[in-house]
């Protein structure tokens, strides 16, 4: 049985930034980045995951591709196949896909989570997108500076 507050299963994001010390912000950064994977060459994050940091159903987030597909071309989202999905699997042990999802899991490029902002509206939704934006800005400057570093240990 769990000691404390800490070593207690997380179910939602809320109970995840009332367990963490520092800001909101920073607390939301450190759970996007955690869930980001590469696919097709390409950081995404899977829908179940995007619905767990906006705090909804995944559903709901499907719903909102659903109804607004001229915001979702195949650069901002798209479905994973099975191989993909298993392979995400083995990435992310933290995955909040199911096996026995009947629907295909999609993921999100970074434009699709920004796209998706527009739909999913809200205080969270705001907070949310903070995250994502400095999120993915911190792994293209970590990017950038690997690249740099195999550039001076190539000369």
């Amino acid at each position: 049985m769990p000691e404390n507050k800490k070593d207690k299963p997380v179910k939602t994001m809320n109970e995840i930034v009332k367990r963490e010390s520092g800001d909101l912000l920073s607390t939301l950064m450190r759970e996007v980045e955690g869930k980001i994977a590469v696919i097709r060459n390409q950081e995404v994050i899977a829908d179940a995951d995007v619905a767990f940091l906006y705090g909804v159903e995944t559903k709901r987030v499907n719903e909102a591709v659903r109804n607004n597909p001229d915001k979702f071309p195949v650069r901002y989202m798209f479905e994973l196949n099975a191989n993909e999905l298993r392979d995400l699997r083995s990435k992310i042990s933290s995955l909040n896909v199911s096996a026995m999802n009947r629907n295909s899991t999609k993921v999100f490029t970074e434009r699709g989570l920004y796209m998706l902002a527009t739909v999913l509206k809200g205080e969270r939704a705001r907070e949310v997108t903070f995250a994502i934006i400095e999120a993915f800005a911190k792994v293209r400057e970590l990017k950038r500076e690997l690249l740099d570093l195999h550039k001076e240990t190539d000369k």
